[in-house]
């Protein structure tokens, strides 16, 4: 973990949300369903649709750019994730490209044979996997601890055997936050022979991992929760992607981004991708990270750790500050390193109420079920209430925080 500590001060002057009008005096914690949009993407943006707004890919200047800027989108992600460039795909949503995927493992797999998926997803890491049912795929469900929303290892190891062909579950939770632990999760089921399929929707917004090095063969997250457009980003190992059906037109299933892409792409969307990428070099070079010309996954670590650190600086204080209340219960770890800046409370009245309450103090936050109702019933949660949700990011300041711990004192 880098010791430099984040200039927020550089991090917020590259978003240009902050310097609206509208938005002063507001404090965001609601970015767990979506991130402010940095500069580099909206003028990546911006310029394909004035300049570039063709079909790419053909012979003239205009086409010949658009195609290449949505290459370079590809290339660079590529190398910050640490996976080869045909491995990564772009979609409208994680949830549509989550689909497609199910929908080719409805084809490959074999009445009988087993997929494992968990009750801390999202719905859209795990309605679609458990529709497999239907076709006669044994649905195995590897289960939360009820009091603390953790994944067990040791419970995990028990459901494997040789009918599992896949194992689906998050890097951390939309309302547990608890980061789990990908590498030892996917060691283990490699070992018994099942692939793995990671949501990173939730983590990704806090630094980009090495998939390469953490190992799964499918990682999914949103760009438009990663500072970026309104894209689904997928990694497919090759290994896995040439096995399983071609999802897209047949003409296209030799090339690896195309197999589970059935729609055609947005543009402008995959071309301004590339957009993050530039934030996450301008971050690297603004506090004297690893060289241009190092690795992407070394410069995207870097930037990574400038990102958790901050994070985990900030969060400590709300999570001792909720932690110990009579009237909050706390979702999830009360320490800081152990999750992500996303913290869910149940209360004694409905999260929808406290967020309309916490608005009227400047505080831009969320309440209900957030598509996580599986995780929130399974924890005893009152759904008729659901939860409060408070979720932050790297751009997020102390004073921001200061402002929301005095707000929640208000309301609660």
């Amino acid at each position: 973990m880098t010791d430099v500590v984040l200039d927020v001060d550089y991090v917020r002057a590259q978003f240009p949300a902050f310097s609206q009008p509208s938005l002063q005096g507001q404090a965001f914690f609601e970015n767990a369903g979506g991130s402010y949009t940095c500069k580099p993407v909206i003028d990546r943006l911006m310029r394909y649709y004035t300049q570039r707004k063709v079909q790419p890919y053909a012979p003239y200047e205009a086409s010949r750019l658009a195609g290449a800027e949505m290459d370079e989108a590809r290339a660079r992600l590529a190398a910050i994730l640490g996976v080869e460039v045909d491995e990564v795909s772009f979609g409208p949503s994680s949830t549509q490209n989550t689909f497609v995927l199910a929908q080719a493992f409805r084809q490959w797999m074999r009445p009988g044979e087993a997929i494992i998926v968990t009750n801390q997803d999202h719905e859209a890491n795990t309605g679609p996997w458990r529709r497999l049912a239907d076709e006669g795929i044994e649905v195995r469900e590897w289960k939360i601890d009820p009091e603390t929303g953790h994944l067990d290892l040791a419970d995990l190891a028990s459901l494997l055997d040789e009918k599992v062909r896949l194992v689906c579950f998050p890097h951390c939770s939309n309302v547990v936050g608890e980061i789990n632990p990908v590498s030892e999760i996917t060691a283990l089921a490699h070992a018994a022979g099942a692939f793995v399929c990671v949501d990173g929707v939730s983590y990704a917004p806090h630094g980009f991992g090495d998939i390469g090095q953490l190992g799964p063969d499918i990682y999914l997250f949103s760009a438009y929760k990663t500072y970026g457009p309104h894209q689904g980003i997928m990694v497919m190992r090759r290994a896995l992607g040439n096995l399983l059906p071609n999802q897209g037109h047949y003409f296209n299933a030799g090339t690896l981004y195309q197999r589970f892409t059935p729609a055609g792409p947005d543009h402008a969307q995959i071309a301004a991708s590339a957009g993050m990428a530039d934030y996450v070099d301008q971050l690297c070079d603004h506090h004297g990270g690893p060289a241009k010309g190092s690795a992407g996954t070394q410069r995207a670590g870097f930037v990574h750790d400038l990102m958790r650190n901050h994070e985990v600086r900030l969060l400590q204080p709300l999570l001792d500050a909720v932690k110990d209340r009579n009237c909050v219960r706390l979702i999830g770890p009360s320490k800081a390193s152990l999750r992500a800046p996303t913290v869910a409370l149940a209360l004694n009245r409905p999260g929808e109420e406290v967020s309309a309450e916490l608005a009227r103090a400047g505080i831009m936050a969320g309440g209900g079920d957030f598509y996580a109702v599986r995780a929130l019933c399974a924890m005893g949660v009152d759904m008729g209430k659901g939860v409060l949700r408070l979720s932050f990011t790297h751009y997020t300041t102390q004073g921001e925080v200061d402002h929301l711990l005095n707000a929640l004192d208000g309301v609660l």
